[in-house]
């Protein structure tokens, strides 16, 4: 079986040895013939596909004619669906107002949107199970999350419906499921991927990027997708070079911090097949060179540390719901939200306005002293994704009888949206049950170049992009 990344099957439309239609079209066909099974797909553009992929005017650019899916939260196009994994927005048949900076770069770099994918609502859970649409299913295990929140953009990649897809990342939803699909995920630094103008509701802790199979189509698409805008409140600084041409350059001699447990504040035990995928990742890195120690930054073990996130991200949910509810002059409520979404929302409204810019405050306190760490040399941090392999469909929530799975799930994604820094999961693991588990590695601020250079070190090591789900097309 050949497997043709986004890269490869661009490299055919080039050389005239496959059309456009020909990859849409044959695309339609795997994502009719797994959707059924997985509930990755949620929305279909076929129709607007072809006409797009037999169009003299396809814009000419890196992925030209390759099938893309665009999760289905953010990343609008004016006048086409979005109902953020809500029925809310679903019921009242809400239509995106605006093309986001980020959705107009992917159709310039030739890439065709077949549709969107499954997300539960608005994002505020890590698994994908909205009542709007029912669960995106693991292809890797069917009783099992495909995570979330970009569980059906991740689970419709590695069932090969297509090459490479859109997720959004805000405590860890892009590193989650690639983790649990055996994919990989990068969360950008933040600022990196502009998405105006759209309402950055998430802000300053949700950034926009890609799941991919391979890292070069993750390092080629961060290449047309990064770029900041005039009044970015937050532009990191620019690259030094393409993020492509990082891929197969020389990592030097990286000194590797590597942390192996839970934090001290979960009071628990990590798992061990995701201790032994780090652990495993140490010893190779140093077969390749590199210095790895047993160490992490010590801010990441405070209590405080494990209470910062949960004080921020529910008023902007909130934020985020009023503001639809403004546009759609509807009120959401539990008949149209589903539980764990009100969860939220009632913790929320408990929050005052200074209890939330204290919040921030220690956000930024937290940032200066994890950034310090890299300051005092280290350049990766190597440490687990998940805290626990892949949980069965309905093992997640915010309900007293699912948080502590919940928190054990993921315990060590959000540090990463917090600070700004990039972190990449990668598909190192397999457990003993044949599930992938994935190894996530952070870098400094806006060294999105060091992560790259050393996941296309360890891809070449040690691949993974032929490993395929027993559900696939």
């Amino acid at each position: 079986m050949t497997i043709l990344d986004a890269t490869a099957q661009a490299e055919l439309v080039q050389r005239r040895q496959a059309s456009p239609l020909e990859l849409v079209d044959a695309a339609i066909q795997r994502i009719e013939k797994v959707n059924p099974q997985l509930n990755a797909v949620v929305w279909e553009r076929f129709e607007k596909a072809r006409e797009e992929a037999r169009s003299a005017h396809l814009p000419q650019g890196p992925f030209t004619g390759v099938p893309f899916l665009t999760k289905d939260l953010g990343c609008t196009t004016a006048g086409e669906p979005d109902s953020g994994g809500s029925r809310f927005l679903k019921e009242n048949g809400y239509i995106a107002s605006v093309t986001t900076e980020l959705a107009r770069r992917i159709k310039a770099a030739g890439f065709i949107n077949l549709g969107r994918t499954n997300t539960p609502e608005f994002g505020a859970v890590p698994t994908t199970e909205p009542l709007a649409w029912g669960p995106a299913r693991n292809p890797w295990d069917l009783t099992r999350t495909a995570a979330g929140s970009s569980g059906g953009s991740c689970a419709a990649v590695a069932a090969l419906m297509v090459p490479v897809a859109h997720g959004s990342d805000g405590g860890g939803s892009i590193r989650l499921p690639s983790a649990a699909c055996g994919l990989v995920g990068l969360k950008p630094t933040r600022g990196r991927v502009n998405i105006w103008p759209s309402t950055e509701w998430l802000s300053p802790v949700s950034v926009q990027g890609f799941q991919t199979r391979t890292v070069r189509d993750l390092a080629a698409c961060m290449d047309f997708a990064s770029g900041s805008l005039a009044g970015d409140p937050m532009p990191p600084p620019p690259p030094d070079r393409s993020y492509l041409s990082e891929v197969g350059a020389d990592t030097g001699k990286l000194r590797i911090g590597l942390w192996n447990r839970l934090p001290a504040a979960l009071n628990g035990t990590l798992d061990p097949e995701c201790q032994r995928a780090v652990e495993v990742t140490g010893k190779l890195l140093e077969s390749l060179g590199h210095r790895v120690e047993l160490a992490h930054p010590p801010v990441l073990d405070e209590l405080k540390t494990s209470t910062i996130f949960n004080r921020i991200w529910p008023v902007r949910l909130l934020a985020a719901i009023e503001s639809f509810e403004r546009k759609l002059g509807k009120k959401a409520g539990p008949d149209n939200l589903d539980p764990d979404t009100l969860h939220w929302l009632d913790r929320a409204r408990g929050v005052g306005a200074t209890e939330y810019l204290s919040a921030l405050e220690d956000m930024d306190a937290f940032t200066r002293a994890f950034a310090g760490w890299w300051k005092s040399g280290y350049d990766v941090l190597v440490l687990p994704v998940t805290g626990m392999v892949t949980p069965k469909l309905g093992a997640l929530g915010m309900d007293s009888a699912r948080l502590r799975t919940s928190a054990l799930w993921w315990p060590f994604t959000a540090f990463f949206n917090m600070s700004g820094q990039p972190a990449i999961s990668l598909p190192l693991h397999w457990s003993a049950e044949g599930l992938p588990v994935g190894v996530q590695l952070g870098a400094a601020y806006a060294r999105e170049d060091v992560l790259i250079r050393l996941a296309a070190q360890l891809e070449q090591a040690r691949p993974w992009s032929e490993r395929v789900p027993p559900v696939h097309a």
